[in-house]
C-alpha cells in the first residue's frame, strides 16, 4: 500500500510539472523567489511572459548544440534564455551567443553565471520580448518554448537565410517536419531535441538548358516536373538550407541554390544551371 501511494504521488508531481511547462504564463502568478539573503533564485515552474521556467537538462543542451553542427564561427540566439545555461554552453564551445529574456532577474543571474564561467566576452544576455527582436544575425536558434510560440515564430524563421540550425526543445512546429530528431534515454520528460534547416525557397519555374523545371515546396520538401520538348518527368527531392537535391526520369540532380540561380551537377550528364523565371 505505501508503495503504491509513494507512485501515485509521484506521478502528480510530474503532472503538475508537465501542466506548468504546457500552460501559457499569463495564466499563472508572478512570482521573484529569493534566497534569504535577497539573491534571486529560480524556481521550476515560475512565471514569464510566455512560458513559465524549466530548465533545459544540461545533457540536452550538448546534444542539440552538436545537432546544430555548432562552431565557434556562429552566433547563437536562445530565445527565452532563463538561467543562461544554452548561451553559456555555446560560448564554452567558442562561439558567440546571445540569450533573449523577459524576465530581468533571470537576466541579471544569467550574466553572473556567464561571469563565473569566465565567458561574458562571448555570451551575453538581453532582456527583451522574443517577438520583437531582430533574429538576422543568428546562425544557430534553440527554443525551449509553447508549440503555440513556435508556430508564432515560423514565418520569421522561414525568413532567415537559407541554413540558419534551428533546434527545440520537445516542442515542434506543426506541420514544419523537423529534418533531424533525437531523443535521450533514461530521461524522465522535457528531453528530445528537434533540427531544422531553414530551407531556400525554391518554388517557381526554372528554365535549364533541357528545358523547364517547374517546382512546388513545403517547407524542406520538393515536388514538381521537368518539361523537356513534349515530355514532362515528375521529380520529387529536398533541401538541405541552400543544397538542394531531386530526382526524375532516372536522373538525380545536386545543386546550390543562390536566389535567383541554382547551379550543380547531375547524374548521369554533368553541369547544369538554372534560372528562376516565374514564382
Amino acid at each position: 500500500m505505501q508503495t503504491s501511494l509513494l507512485v501515485r504521488r509521484l506521478s502528480v508531481v510530474w503532472f503538475v510539472m508537465a501542466v506548468a511547462v504546457a500552460v501559457p504564463a499569463s495564466a499563472q502568478a508572478e512570482q521573484t523567489p529569493q534566497t534569504e539573503s535577497g539573491t534571486f533564485e529560480p524556481q521550476v515552474g515560475q512565471a514569464g511572459k510566455d512560458v513559465v521556467w524549466v530548465p533545459t537538462p544540461q545533457e540536452l543542451v550538448d546534444k542539440m548544440l552538436d545537432m546544430a553542427n555548432l562552431t565557434p564561427q556562429d552566433y547563437v540566439m536562445d530565445l527565452g534564455s532563463g538561467d543562461g545555461r544554452t548561451v553559456i554552453t555555446a560560448a564554452k564551445r567558442g562561439a558567440t551567443a546571445k540569450g533573449i529574456e523577459f524576465n530581468p532577474d533571470m537576466v541579471e543571474l544569467s550574466r553572473r553565471n556567464a561571469a563565473a564561467e569566465g565567458v561574458a566576452d562571448r555570451a551575453t544576455f538581453e532582456r527583451a520580448d522574443l517577438f520583437e527582436t531582430d533574429l538576422s544575425k543568428a546562425t544557430v536558434l534553440t527554443l525551449f518554448l509553447l508549440p503555440d510560440i513556435n508556430l508564432k515564430l515560423r514565418p520569421t524563421i522561414l525568413d532567415l537565410p537559407p541554413g540558419t540550425r534551428v533546434v527545440s526543445n520537445t516542442f515542434s512546429m506543426d506541420n514544419w517536419e523537423p529534418d533531424e530528431t533525437f531523443r535521450l534515454t533514461d530521461c524522465p520528460s522535457w528531453c528530445t531535441a528537434l533540427l531544422w534547416i531553414v530551407p531556400a525557397k525554391v518554388a517557381g519555374t526554372w528554365s535549364l538548358p533541357q528545358g523547364e523545371l517547374t517546382l512546388t515546396q513545403t517547407f524542406q520538401m520538393i515536388t514538381g516536373t521537368l518539361r523537356s520538348g513534349s515530355t514532362n518527368t515528375p521529380v520529387n527531392g529536398k533541401l538541405n538550407g541552400s543544397e538542394i537535391t531531386f530526382a526524375g526520369g532516372g536522373t538525380e540532380y545536386t545543386g546550390r541554390v543562390s536566389g535567383n540561380t541554382i547551379t550543380g551537377t547531375s547524374r548521369p550528364g554533368g553541369g547544369w544551371t538554372a534560372t528562376r523565371t516565374g514564382q
